[in-house]
């Protein structure tokens, strides 16, 4: 699973309009039938988020801004605000939760624990997490920073997957199977916009997807450096360009959660 490193805040004008999140009527909003949250202990465990058979969602070693990220589907520069706790890897929780068996959720199956969490459990959790931690906040849309992911010079190294299975597990990292460490760039069954999202955690900044490549690829392309660490963006900007695409610098909307209001989570 991912690490986090220090949230990175995009200096940035906010735009005049501000997006206010719309008030869900609470029976109207997909929730957990059975979920519990518990502090971390200080050490060990694995770090993220996991599903299983029927809808189970498990989540370890996680601050309340992870959880945000998590829950909204965002990168770590989306989120702002709050108090200084929801980022303190000193607080950090564990949550177990099951959903109804009413909901489409109850009937998933997916085909690894490392699975991204479908639209209804990412809802359930925002749930959990107002209903819980007393979240309460708002969107904005920033202009700022980006980078445009677009097609290079020739015919990209890209070969399509062709199976029922395509789309249910996408996957980038680095050639050794981990997260993107300097060594090159490999991806399992994933379309190009979620390798720009993908893409976008490590760069610090939204990746937009402009290369009008539709379905979904596997690739894979070693990157030899002489440094003893290698740098990941240069690694990732090489290995882009060995595949057949490129990252171009620009300026767009950044959307971001702004956490208004929140308290540590109340006892199970």
């Amino acid at each position: 699973m991912k690490s986090y490193p220090f949230l990175i805040l995009l200096a940035a004008m906010v735009l005049p309009a501000k997006l206010q999140e719309a008030k869900m009527p609470a029976q109207q909003r997909a929730e957990f039938e059975v979920a519990s949250i518990k502090p971390s202990p200080p050490s060990g465990g694995h770090i993220g988020w996991f599903v299983y058979p029927g809808g189970r969602v498990s989540i370890s070693h996680l601050t309340l801004r992870m959880l945000i990220e998590c829950a909204f589907d965002v990168q770590p520069f989306q989120v702002s605000g709050g108090p200084a706790w929801t980022g303190d890897l000193q607080y950090r929780y564990e949550i177990a939760a099951l959903p109804p068996s009413t909901s489409k959720s109850s009937k998933a199956n997916p085909s690894t624990p490392k699975a991204p969490l479908n639209p209804e459990q990412r809802e359930m959790l925002q749930s959990l997490l107002i209903g819980r931690f007393q979240l309460q906040f708002h969107r904005e849309t920033r202009q700022g920073p980006v980078y445009l992911l677009t097609l290079g010079k020739g015919t990209p190294k890209l070969t399509e997957v062709d199976h029922k299975e395509r789309g249910e597990f996408e996957w980038v990292g680095s050639v050794a199977g981990a997260a993107i460490n300097g060594d090159g760039l490999a991806g399992k069954n994933i379309s190009m916009p979620v390798l720009a999202q993908r893409l976008s955690w490590y760069l610090q900044k939204p990746v937009i997807d402009q290369t009008g490549l539709t379905g979904y690829f596997d690739f894979r392309i070693e990157y030899a450096s002489d440094e003893a660490q290698p740098d990941v963006i240069s690694c990732i900007l090489t290995s882009l360009q060995g595949i057949g695409l490129k990252l171009k610098p620009s300026q767009g909307p950044v959307e971001t959660i702004v956490i208004d209001h929140a308290e540590k989570p109340s006892p199970n």
